[in-house]
């Protein structure tokens, strides 16, 4: 976490750098990088999903561990 605040923290002074100067961002437009932001998050939320799901699955093999038969 502390490497995004960081990352992001260079990056606004970077930007207020360029403001200051009147030089031209590099950076795609904003809308590229909202749709760069929905796949990191689609991405993520699939990750979250598969171990999830694989966590909470039943057991398959038909025999409770905790199932003592007499």
């Amino acid at each position: 976490m502390n490497a995004f605040v960081v990352s992001l923290a260079m990056g606004g002074i970077v930007g207020i750098v360029y403001g200051l100067t009147g030089v031209r961002s590099p950076a795609p437009p904003i809308i590229a990088l909202v749709g760069l932001l929905g796949m990191v998050l689609g991405e993520q939320a699939v990750t979250f999903a598969k171990a999830h799901f694989s966590q909470h699955a039943p057991d398959q093999s038909g025999c409770p561990e905790d199932r003592h038969d007499p």
